[in-house]
């Protein structure tokens, strides 16, 4: 029983690209709107930022990538699990032009911060 446990949870971890077509978790974000634009903090703890990918297209902003399990001893058995590891991938729909829009980020503390100052047209 100890054995087919093992394997499911291999199975549903690797990050395979034929185990995960679409992506496996969704990442929590806020979106603040001031004065200077606009602020989205991604919460991706755990995450390398060489693993993380932000694409603009039109008015979304994803962020896609990996969170990977450093942390594996051979032999262990998992007890409890709530955190998402594998692929990742969150869309967020802004009211403004994104290919006209200056955006910058940063990385800090598992967090990425995402500031797009409004370059483009607010509808």
């Amino acid at each position: 029983m100890a054995r087919k446990i093992h394997n499911l949870l291999e199975s549903l971890l690797a990050s395979r690209p034929e185990r995960c077509h679409e992506a496996c978790f969704q990442p929590s974000v806020d979106v603040y709107r001031g004065q200077q634009g606009w602020l989205l903090k991604f919460d991706l703890a755990g995450v390398r930022i060489e693993d993380v990918q932000i694409n603009l297209q039109g008015r979304r902003l994803t962020v896609r990538g990996v969170r990977r399990d450093w942390c594996i001893v051979e032999g262990q058995q998992a007890y409890s699990m709530e955190i998402s590891y594998n692929r990742f991938d969150r869309t967020v729909e802004l009211p403004i032009d994104l290919v006209q829009a200056h955006v910058a980020s940063e990385y800090r503390d598992g967090m990425l911060l995402v500031r797009i100052s409004q370059g483009g047209t607010s509808s």
